[in-house]
């Protein structure tokens, strides 16, 4: 009607006086002083890649509100316009400059491409040896296909929110609790596989999932801390009782050397009286074949015997002396 066209003429005018300015810098202080008007049901308009008519209720989601079509277009980046031409698909528009046709054209959603990092409520799974535990994780998703993300699905962040809840609560199902905090990353790395198997028609590509908690119930906590305990103790124990064991075995080592060094030092002893007194009765025998040798060996035979006499005499009371002394 003529009245639009008075609107968009004066919006038009105004933004002349911008035009000094640099790129995105104009036209955020444009839009700041003249805010645009909110489209009815049947117009444009969005918020976070959706129309105005169904914003997201999710808190952690950016909110990217569409522009209103003044015929130029700065697009920041990182970012893509989705445009529409009578309500049909045209094009994506990429960062940089670009010029539409008003009323006609029209920017129907707006995506970031960064990558974004969307918290996944905490909710309750059963493993597989039927404990209910509640678990929530981060779920780090980018958009690589802006035309997809917009018709793909009709709220494609909170579709891959529940979309990796209910693949979480499916992995989950599949082990045990003790197993489920020992292979987290197994977990976090099947449910990133099965989520892009699923969204491969919502241009949408997820990157990573981290499970941030997993919560069993009181009961079961406090027989994990008790089995831990008995773990920890058993452990200790063992280390104990080896402990022993080595203790045992090196004083026994040590007993076997002992008693093996001192054996090998008697023999030696031994051997070595054995050979000085087989060298001594060499000895003499030798002395004996020599001349003079029966006088000699009386003598030294004479002089033990009185020894012998004189140590018996040391020793007792009594002595017995034979009839003829004076003949040994």
């Amino acid at each position: 009607s003529s009245s639009c066209l008075r609107t968009y003429g004066d919006r038009i005018s105004r933004i002349s006086s911008y035009t000094t300015l640099s790129g995105a810098r104009s036209f955020a202080s444009f839009n700041a002083q003249y805010p645009p008007q909110q489209p009815n049901s049947m117009g444009g308009g969005g918020f976070g890649g959706q129309p105005v008519t169904a914003l997201p209720q999710h808190t952690d989601l950016r909110a990217l509100p569409t522009p209103v079509n003044l015929g130029l277009h700065m697009v920041p980046e990182r970012t893509a316009y989705v445009v529409e031409r009578f309500g049909k698909y045209l094009t994506t528009l990429t960062p940089g400059l670009h010029i539409l046709i008003p009323i006609v054209d029209r920017i129907a959603y707006v995506h970031s491409l960064k990558e974004e990092a969307i918290t996944v409520p905490s909710q309750t799974a059963v493993t597989k040896d039927n404990v209910a535990v509640h678990i929530d994780g981060v779920l780090y998703v980018r958009i690589t296909d802006a035309q997809k993300a917009s018709y793909g699905v009709s709220d494609v962040r909170w579709a891959i929110v529940q979309l990796a809840q209910t693949t979480m609560r499916s992995e989950l199902g599949k082990l045990s609790l003790d197993r489920t905090f020992a292979e987290r990353e197994t977990l976090n790395t099947s449910i990133v596989a099965h989520i892009n198997d699923a969204t491969q028609g919502w241009g949408l590509e997820c990157l990573r999932y981290e499970i941030r908690d997993i919560t069993p119930p009181t009961n079961v906590r406090v027989a994990m801390e008790l089995q831990a305990e008995a773990e920890r103790r058993k452990r200790a124990n063992i280390l104990e009782s080896e402990g022993e064991k080595q203790a045992e075995i090196n004083r026994a080592e040590g007993q076997k050397g002992a008693t093996i060094a001192l054996a090998e030092g008697d023999a030696a002893s031994i051997l070595a009286k054995a050979h000085a007194t087989a060298e001594g009765i060499r000895s003499v025998a030798e002395a004996c074949g020599e001349e003079g040798a029966s006088s000699a060996a009386s003598i030294k035979l004479a002089e033990q015997y009185l020894e012998g006499w004189a140590q018996l005499a040391r020793k007792g009371t009594t002595v017995i002396v034979p009839a003829n002394a004076a003949d040994p």
